[in-house]
């Protein structure tokens, strides 16, 4: 028996607001495609789709995740929910919105390429459709606020990166540049990266260090007491 039989039955539908980094372009990347029906037949679109009837939020998140990247286990954060009555002209559907974070090394391209979708660049975005362009606001004001308190950046990188392109990957979802020196004192004093033996050569003669990411030393850290702070001018 099903109650509430005469409330009147609304769409649910999520978002996933995909960011992926380009460490060559330093830039941080939108995972967008052209929608292929009406509303807005032909625009730049998040990819998103209906709640089925047996399915959670996450599990549609990541069931559409999957579906466009190949990727199964990701860091998936919902960001904010959006039911303005004509949000969508299509009919009443209220929207969660979810963002990802992924290292475009680790992405199926020729998923990507089967499913129509493109890595759009955040400061060059074209004007999506319906709320969209809001969803994506959202999303990265909080990723900003995030990264601040939370080793989630890393998210982003390959396993392993130099600090110059750590800095570069915060610069660009900071969207202004910090200073080197602090930033690198400041990262490097909180014993959660593993300096290795090999270095990258292909941008400087002299050749930088790789780092890792050990994520095992921040949670017994942060079990102590540890607070990441990387909130640097």
């Amino acid at each position: 028996m099903k109650l509430y039989s005469e409330t009147t039955r609304h769409l649910v539908a999520v978002d996933c607001i995909i960011f992926g980094y380009d460490i060559a372009e330093k830039e941080i990347k939108l995972l967008l495609f052209k929608r292929l029906i009406e509303p807005s037949k032909g625009k730049w679109s998040l990819e998103g789709g209906f709640v089925e009837e047996n399915e959670s939020l996450d599990e549609a998140a990541s069931r559409i995740l999957r579906k466009i990247t190949g990727l199964g286990s990701v860091y998936l954060k919902q960001s904010y929910s959006y039911g303005e009555v004509d949000r969508d002209p299509g009919d009443r559907v209220i929207s969660i919105a979810y963002y990802a974070l992924i290292a475009l090394c680790d992405i199926d391209k020729d998923l990507t390429l089967e499913n129509g979708v493109h890595w759009r660049s955040i400061s060059v975005l074209q004007d999506l459709i319906f709320d969209h362009s809001d969803m994506v606001k959202k999303a990265l004001a909080d990723l900003q606020s995030q990264i601040k308190v939370k080793p989630i950046g890393f998210e982003l990188l390959p396993e392993r990166f130099t600090l110059v392109q750590l800095q570069d990957l915060y610069e660009a979802i900071y969207q202004r540049r910090v200073d080197r020196r602090n930033f690198r004192k400041k990262i490097l004093s909180m014993g959660i990266l593993k300096r290795l033996d090999d270095k990258e050569k292909e941008t400087s003669r002299k050749g930088a260090f790789y780092y890792m990411f050990i994520k095992e030393n921040y949670e017994r850290l942060k079990k102590d007491g540890f607070y990441f702070n990387l909130d640097v001018n």
